[in-house]
């Protein structure tokens, strides 16, 4: 199965779409992201190094613990994201926060600079993740830590997982590959450890974090996917018309199991990856 890279994804969405969708993204990873802070020990003066950052949300986050003190590189290779990112960093008035376009696997950043090194959504979406990794431990200082969050298995995120299935049984669709970059490429049991490991890195650990997708129905679900950028929507280009309308009809009446009083609640779930340098 072709998937989307992370350079694909930054072609189909727009830095706007981005920006007006990061109230939501807060809302089903700001726990998570604080996590991943806690486990990379970012705290008041830390300077730190946030890895294929995009619009910045958790650059702001890590912005507001470090203080004004600290400081916060956010790098990515999307220009048009890390405006974004800049602006709303200007917005908060939060003046400890720089942007540079750069490359995962090719950090063009001094060896052991850096207290802590973060890397939110973006890993799986790697061509080597393995190298992405062995930069960030390249760039963290002696002791420091990286943290990343990742998606877990495709079977604890039924939100995607629903669409999944239905989609490849409607166009005969294979499985990824081994190794193939996409969403859920570092979700299968001890594969976000092996990565690490592979990078040379010590005390590694992999820790599981529910979260939780809301909105008003399961129709407004359908409307978020019809509008985002997503290995989905790379799916649902490969099927023929008919066939795609039946697979958002097919979709749609699967996610309506998640409606309830308090509206659409989808489960899912994270992996927090950590490693000493």
């Amino acid at each position: 199965m072709t998937t989307l890279t992370r350079e694909q994804w930054e072609r189909k969405e727009t830095a706007d779409w981005w920006s007006a969708a990061q109230a939501r993204r807060r809302q089903i990873y700001g726990a998570a992201t604080e996590k991943m802070l806690d486990l990379a020990a970012v705290q008041p003066g830390s300077r730190v190094l946030d890895v294929a950052a995009g619009t910045g949300e958790s650059t702001l986050m890590a912005a507001q613990r470090v203080g004004g003190r600290g400081y916060v590189l956010a790098t990515d290779h999307s220009s048009s994201m890390l405006s974004v990112a800049a602006e709303a960093a200007r917005k908060e008035g939060l003046k400890n926060v720089e942007t540079r376009v750069m490359n995962a696997e090719n950090l063009e950043l001094d060896v052991d600079s850096f207290d802590a090194v973060i890397c939110r959504q973006a890993l799986m979406l790697f061509p080597n993740p393995a190298k992405g990794l062995t930069e960030m431990r390249r760039v963290v200082k002696p002791e420091g830590k990286v943290a990343v969050i990742v998606f877990s298995a495709l079977e604890k995120n039924p939100y995607q997982g629903i669409v999944f299935a239905i989609v490849q049984r409607l166009g005969n669709i294979p499985p990824p590959s081994p190794g193939e970059p996409w969403m859920f490429a570092l979700g299968d049991p001890g594969a976000l450890e092996d990565i690490y490991n592979r990078a040379g890195f010590l005390n590694v650990s992999a820790h599981a974090v529910p979260i939780q997708r809301r909105l008003p129905s399961a129709a407004d679900a359908i409307r978020s996917m019809r509008n985002s950028a997503s290995d989905v929507s790379e799916l649902m280009s490969r099927l023929n018309d008919a066939d795609r309308e039946l697979a958002w009809a097919e979709i749609e009446q699967q996610l309506r199991q998640f409606e309830g009083p308090n509206g659409f609640e989808a489960p899912g779930e994270v992996l927090i990856g950590v490693g000493t340098k």
